[in-house]
């Protein structure tokens, strides 16, 4: 399955497909918190970024996060990805450090997941 651009909605079923076909129960996605996309399905979160990358998104708005479809909506999205790892943007872990980029994430999640 090839890595899927999302820039209107993604369906819950279309999420659990994705799921299914790489790792069960979770789907990794990059998000462009400023074009207000993401890329999803990819075996890694690098693979995802390369594209939105070729795309025109800017390395500084993009964050890795794993989606988990099945999870209440307080617990479905993960903070962790290698390509998070930034400290020339104080982002020192694989986590999103900042609670005001968290909160962009979220919101571009929201817009495109329809649960």
């Amino acid at each position: 399955m090839p890595i899927k651009i999302v820039t209107d909605k993604i369906s819950l079923e279309e999420l659990r497909r994705l799921a299914n076909e790489r790792f069960g129960d979770m789907v990794k996605a990059v998000v462009d918190i400023e074009r207000k996309i993401m890329a999803v399905g990819g075996q890694m979160h690098a693979d995802e970024e390369a594209l939105l990358l070729q795309k025109d998104s800017e390395q500084c708005n993009l964050w890795g996060i794993n989606i988990y479809p099945d999870k209440s909506v307080e617990d479905y999205i993960e903070f962790d990805s290698v390509i998070n790892l930034r400290p020339a943007q104080n982002n020192k872990t694989r986590g999103v450090d900042d609670p005001k980029i968290q909160e962009k994430i979220k919101q571009v999640v929201y817009e495109l997941y329809s649960r």
